[in-house]
């Protein structure tokens, strides 16, 4: 368990926490994606620089990437050995989006890009209430795949607090 990918059913669902942890557990450096793919100001990234940076962190012995981004999921999933999947109710993710939110007005939280103020607008709830169970569904399929071609590789999937607590004290170092 040296290069490890923590991904999750949705915003709000504790990747960036979680990562930290584990990362603070393995003495293993942690990526937040969100600092590759925003520039300040909540401008994207072009795509080509955001696939370079992953590329660059998996150039590395040992890694944690921590966000979805269905778009390089499958970079990412060829070369972390462990998959990490964080999947809690649908209720305590929209809860943790707006507490963060409360807890970060005017601020840039360290896993987030230079320059990108903690926001929480409509259309993001939307997107959030609109993927959740789509993704659910999908990621079921995705590591399904994943175990067919790769039986090797490692997939973790925490589906309550407790499992994802229990599983962080059994990696502190």
């Amino acid at each position: 368990m040296e290069r490890i990918m923590v991904i999750g059913v949705s915003a709000g669902v504790g990747k960036s926490t979680f990562a930290r942890r584990l990362g603070d557990n393995l003495n293993i450096e942690v990526h937040h994606l969100d600092t590759f793919y925003w520039r300040s100001g909540w401008v994207e990234a072009p795509l080509e620089d955001f696939i370079s940076a992953q590329k660059e962190v998996s150039s590395h012995d040992k890694w944690i990437m921590e966000g979805n981004y269905s778009h390089s999921f499958n970079l990412r999933s060829k070369l972390a050995d462990t998959i990490i999947y964080l999947e809690l109710p649908l209720g305590i993710c929209l809860y943790r989006v707006i507490k963060r939110w409360l807890s970060n007005l005017g601020k840039t939280r360290p896993d987030m890009a230079k320059g990108c103020n903690e926001k929480l607008d409509w259309q993001f709830i939307k997107f959030i209430i609109s993927t959740y169970f789509p993704r659910k569904k999908e990621m079921k399929a995705r590591f399904a795949d994943l175990q067919k071609s790769d039986p090797e590789k490692l997939i973790v999937i925490l589906k309550s607090k407790p499992e994802i607590e229990g599983y962080l004290l059994n990696r502190k170092g």
